[in-house]
């Protein structure tokens, strides 16, 4: 437990999230007190010689005060027009305390396209890396204003995780208005314990995620186990605090226990396939049975057969990018599939010699390929 806070120490490409309820007092206003403090806490660090990236909530939530809304939209234009009157306010509250402690920093607004298109995906990567060479602080939000589906729940915790996969990060911090994951919810349970470590995201410690927190925020417990689900998965630890806390960022940075850090696996995932598990639209699920759960589990992996699947959920064609699920429903890989929809309802259960009988061809022997699929 302590080697694992210990290791924290030698981060130097560090993605911090910061939630809104964390910058947004209760009734809606700025907390410029926090601004303040967060901007100090990562420009000493950047002074140090890390790398810092900041990914921020709270465009919406200061639209709606700048506007003079009492509550925030409920409907996809009337957040949208929030938000483009919030981010312009909220970087410029940014870019003015940065200043005062001698950074320069740049607005990065990311929607699902750059994450979807491989080839866009690249191009992010290399703007980011520009940008932390030139010693920029780059300060990303979802493009909420030109998003075309509904502003969901936790994008911004979910993007912390994508930011660190693209830029390769080493450590990701998610300040939030709760100090970490108990074993229940701690405003219904007084038994409730705060867990310093996970080490392993199972469906009992998913279980323990609640629902979304303040009315000006949009994340849950839940979305930020998402968030260390994809983060592990690609190498980098994340950590879960309080963003209240004084010198939160630097005292994790010092092996301090804070909060509970989600220990990565030892492996980093080559560049590829962080894209695939993370930036690539998911256009269905299949099932597999115990036998090819345990396969997969076992050092290495396998290829996923027809003979492992039990069910195949949505409509997708050969190359599209599926989730992997037990019969529980826990989501245990993600990965390309040889086989369309249509031909694995017809293959499903059955041994890869009988393929070409079922269909009249055989692409593959594997529905997906060990090389095409991650681990979760």
């Amino acid at each position: 437990m302590v080697v694992e806070r210990k290791n924290l120490k030698k981060a130097k490409r560090i993605v911090v999230k910061v939630g809104t309820s964390t910058i947004i007092y209760k009734n809606g206003k700025m907390n410029f007190s926090q601004i303040n403090r967060l901007a100090r806490e990562i420009s000493d660090l950047q002074n140090q010689g890390r790398e810092m990236i900041l990914v921020t909530s709270g465009a919406v939530a200061v639209g709606v005060d700048r506007l003079g809304l009492k509550e925030k939209p409920d409907t996809i234009p009337g957040k949208q027009a929030a938000a483009a009157v919030g981010q312009g306010v909220l970087m410029h509250t940014y870019e003015k305390f940065f200043a005062e402690y001698g950074q320069i920093v740049a607005q990065v607004l990311l929607t699902k396209t750059e994450s979807l298109d491989r080839h866009r995906y690249t191009n992010s990567r290399n703007t980011f890396m520009e940008l932390l060479k030139q010693r920029v602080i780059p300060i990303v939000n979802e493009n909420d204003v030109v998003a075309l589906d509904e502003l969901k729940i936790g994008d911004n915790d979910n993007m912390s995780a994508l930011v660190a996969g693209i830029i390769d990060a080493d450590l990701v911090i998610i300040l939030s208005d709760v100090d970490g994951l108990y074993t229940a919810n701690p405003q219904t349970d007084p038994e409730a314990k705060l867990m310093p470590e996970v080490y392993e995201i199972t469906p009992d410690i998913e279980a323990c995620a609640g629902g979304a927190g303040s009315k000006h925020g949009t994340g849950g417990m839940a979305t930020k186990l998402q968030a260390a689900k994809a983060a592990t998965s690609s190498g980098i630890n994340l950590v879960i605090a309080s963003g209240t806390e004084k010198d939160a960022i630097p005292n994790i940075l010092n092996g301090e226990e804070i909060g509970t850090l989600f220990v990565s696996r030892e492996n980093r995932l080559q560049f590829r396939k962080r894209w695939l598990a993370f930036g690539a639209r998911i256009k269905g699920n299949i099932v597999i049975d115990a036998g090819c759960v345990r396969a997969l589990h076992k050092a290495g992996g396998c290829s996923i057969l027809p003979a492992g699947i039990t069910e195949v959920n949505g409509n997708f064609e050969t190359g599209s990018t599926v989730s992997v699920k037990d019969d529980a429903g826990h989501e245990l890989a993600r990965g390309l599939v040889h086989y369309s929809s249509d031909e694995l309802e017809k293959i499903k259960g059955c041994k890869s010699s009988d393929i070409e009988k079922l269909l009249g061809h055989k692409n593959y022997n594997e529905v997906i390929h060990r090389d095409d699929l991650v681990i979760l």
